[in-house]
């Protein structure tokens, strides 16, 4: 989209009585934003105006709206910001068929037509490091498969979901609920670089628009919208990720849940969506069965339920490593856990889990940690 369109979007929406579906149904039956603001009052009304509408699109807007918008555009194109409207044939289908998609959407990085095929992880901000693992190899395992991957970048689950999709060399796509000229968590700024290299960031909020908290739940149903499936791990009972899935639902989409322990309080919510009726979830299996008959015949041939499996394993284990192994759990395990509950020595344990991590049977976490793959 060049600056005068742009310009033009803007004007229109900036229009006091000018909502999302009053937008489109303006430019539907006008052409275009240039055309209705051009139009004139008695074309307005018949498309369903009020008096008091039609004459405020006429008038010229102030000067100080049209410095905003002129800063705006200037900034979209110093950044190299792509913007996509909800009429550009290139705009994500899934969320086009929403009931209220986003007029304009405003990203960094790269949309494909692949992104079509498209699963959300979503989950709480202060997760487990076990939360954290599940979900880095569910991600990981869907990307290795074709699988977009699509979340908020916020801390905890949000981040481990981008994480395990570039780990596994797919795409994934980052959902903001600021403007796209700024990062949050501000600490996420070379997973957001990353995420640009790998997909896109994006957002319908305009430039500047800081994080506040009613931009969130409005956020969560473009995360929806672009995916097939909603999963929910580790959220609490006032987690915003049960808003997603709410949105989910009211959107036709499949909703998944990550089981974990019914004593922890930011399970309540994930676990509360399965005694609901979500599907539980422990591998990225058990979604790619549930998902795969409703993509695309051009997308399923591109994902195979071989490509999820675990990577292949040598079954010859030497005792230190068997013994390790069989102790690990989904619960992180620190070195020095490690080492008291086998009886082995420093050495001995670092050998053994170097090995036991480069074929696959574990998991090395910050700690550093442990987890049974």
């Amino acid at each position: 989209m060049d600056s005068t369109q742009l310009t033009s979007w803007l004007l229109l929406q900036s229009i006091d009585g000018v909502g999302d579906r009053t937008l489109m149904k303006l430019v539907r039956a006008c052409g275009s934003p240039a055309q209705a603001l051009a139009a004139p009052l008695e074309d307005l009304i018949r498309v369903g105006c009020s008096a008091d509408l039609a004459e405020a699109i006429g008038r010229r807007p102030s000067a100080q709206v049209r410095h905003l918008i002129d800063r705006q555009v200037k900034l979209v194109e110093q950044l190299g910001i792509h913007v996509l409207a909800l009429t550009d044939p290139s705009y994500p289908k899934r969320l086009r068929m929403i009931h209220d998609p986003p007029p304009l959407l405003y990203y960094t990085g790269s949309l494909h037509e692949q992104d079509g095929m498209a699963v959300a992880i979503v989950g709480g901000r202060s997760a487990s490091q076990a939360g954290r693992a599940s979900t880095e190899e569910i991600a990981e395992a869907l990307a290795r498969s074709g699988w977009t991957i699509v979340s908020g970048m916020a801390r905890g689950i949000d981040a481990a979901a981008h994480r395990g999709a570039l780990a596994g060399q797919g795409r994934t796509i980052a959902v903001l609920g600021c403007g796209v000229d700024q990062t949050y968590p501000p600490e996420h700024d070379r997973l957001r670089a990353q995420i640009e290299e790998h997909g896109a960031v994006l957002t319908e909020l305009p430039m500047g628009a800081p994080p506040q908290s009613h931009h969130f739940p409005r956020r969560n149903r473009i995360i929806s919208g672009l995916s097939i499936g909603v999963l929910v791990a580790e959220a609490a009972m006032n987690s915003g990720s049960l808003i997603t899935a709410k949105l989910a639902l009211e959107q036709g989409r499949e909703v998944f849940a990550l089981p974990g322990s019914v004593k922890e309080a930011r399970c309540r919510g994930s676990n509360g969506l399965i005694k609901a009726g979500a599907k539980l979830v422990d591998c990225a299996a058990d979604m790619m069965e549930e998902l795969l008959p409703q993509v695309e015949p051009a997308f399923r041939a591109r994902a195979t339920v071989e490509a999820m499996t675990a990577p292949a394993r040598d079954e010859r284990l030497a005792p230190d490593e068997q013994r390790i192994y069989e102790m690990l759990t989904a619960e992180a395990q620190s070195v020095d856990a490690v080492i008291e509950r086998t009886g082995l020595s420093a050495a001995q344990v670092a050998a053994a889990v170097l090995v036991l991590e480069l074929r696959g049977y574990v998991r090395q976490l910050p700690g550093p940690h442990y987890v049974r793959r």
